[in-house]
């Protein structure tokens, strides 16, 4: 009882004693990991995993660091799916019972499963002296607050097991669901289960490390421990001191690049005054490639074209391939206009972008209100294409402490 007056609306009631609260809460954390099936895996935390990993390649420390922030941003607030890829080794399964045991800590049930025990226990069920019905622990995995696939495509591909995974992951899938995955490859998954884990806007792949990173990622103009620096989860979507007209601008450019980075596609150009973010987004979209080992080619124009003019002598300063940028599967262009005063830049610019406009090849294109302006009509009409391009305007004070901008507009945008 509370000691309270007789007219206090509490006065009479039984509340539980702090000693009491505290068990309670310890029973139901005790609840929690016997139900999650984590076992001794509750012993993998956050706190005892290296943040950078265990390899002594910088590029991979930073490949590993940002899935380790990734994750852990994930555990805060579980929604959608992540695949957690790499060879065996790498920490799929320590970052994925981390992430677990967050979720419990906050109270969030969770179920916990290796894939190939998952289809043994299921076989099981359907003998007589089983404790649990099939039924019952068809339908715990099927519908965990969120579920933990751990080491899919390690198990024996059966027309049976694959039937069981593609059941439990399209219901999931279709009752959006939080999932964690872990598995070496998509690759070698069957098709339908690929589908599912790589669907644009709820899946989200994390690659904690490759043997071998791709060679078709190319950087001109900033340096990859620049671009790996640049991440979403530190873009300031508020602005420096916008307003509300300009903060909004912030969040469609921010959830704009965030859809393209999951699933490069089409042109997504960006246009605002210098210092407004266009930058850090397009960098950011750069770091997720890395993240999930896809090419990506990200240059400063100005920077490209120094490396693309000839000398004196007619060569190149350094050997750079125009179809390599022309066909690469993405390619960032930064500061569009910047340099493209003289009619041989032009050219090239034009040259680049006509072939991966005719192509329809992904291609991300930052730019100025006054550079968009003074473009080449050529290139101006293809960028501002509603078929292929989203214009995305960017109206917001300059983060670098600059004069407050207005908001700037575009004249199409592709909805």
């Amino acid at each position: 009882m509370l000691d309270v007056s007789v007219d206090h609306p509490d006065f009479g009631k039984s509340f539980p004693c702090t000693c009491t609260l505290k068990e309670l809460a310890s029973g139901r954390i005790e609840r929690l990991e016997r139900y999650s099936n984590l076992g001794p895996l509750t012993r993998l935390t956050f706190d005892n995993l290296q943040p950078k990993g265990l390899d002594d390649d910088p590029r991979k420390q930073s490949q590993f660091q940002s899935c380790y922030e990734e994750s852990r941003s994930f555990a805060e607030n579980p929604v959608g799916w992540l695949v957690l890829t790499g060879p065996s080794g790498c920490g799929k399964t320590h970052m994925a019972a981390a992430i677990a045991n967050v979720c419990l800590k906050d109270g969030i049930p969770i179920f916990w499963t290796i894939v190939p025990d998952l289809l043994d226990h299921l076989r099981t069920t359907f003998s007589p002296t089983s404790d649990i019905t099939y039924d019952d622990l068809f339908e715990r995995v099927k519908n965990a607050p969120l579920l933990i696939l751990d080491d899919l495509g390690t198990h024996s591909s059966t027309p049976w097991a694959e039937e069981k995974l593609f059941q439990v992951l399209n219901h999931r899938f279709n009752a959006q669901l939080a999932t964690i995955v872990t598995t070496i490859s998509m690759n070698e998954l069957d098709e339908r289960l690929k589908t599912r884990l790589k669907s644009p806007g709820l899946s989200h792949e994390l690659n904690l490390k490759t043997d071998t990173l791709t060679s078709s990622t190319h950087f001109i103009g900033m340096s990859e421990e620049a671009i790996c620096s640049m991440r979403f989860r530190s873009f300031d979507v508020q602005g420096m001191n916008a307003n509300k007209v300009q903060r909004d601008s912030l969040k469609l450019a921010f959830e704009a690049t965030q859809s393209f980075a999951e699933s490069p596609s089409d042109w997504l150009v960006l246009v605002g005054p210098a210092g407004s973010g266009k930058t850090h987004l397009a960098s950011a979209v750069a770091n997720r490639q890395i993240i999930s080992n896809r090419p990506v080619f990200f240059a400063s124009v100005s920077e490209l074209l120094d490396q693309l003019r000839p000398n004196s002598d007619g060569k190149r300063s350094k050997q750079m391939s125009l179809d390599t940028i022309k066909t690469c599967p993405l390619l960032i262009f930064d500061d569009l206009g910047m340099e493209t005063a003289t009619a041989w830049a032009r050219d090239k610019v034009y040259q680049i972008l006509n072939y991966r406009y005719n192509a329809k090849l992904a291609t991300l294109i930052t730019a100025t209100d006054s550079d968009m302006e003074t473009l080449d009509i050529r290139l101006k009409s293809r960028l501002e294409d509603p078929k292929l391009s989203n214009v995305v305007p960017i109206g917001a004070p300059n983060y670098r402490g600059g004069q407050d901008q207005p908001p700037t507009r575009s004249k199409k945008t592709k909805k």
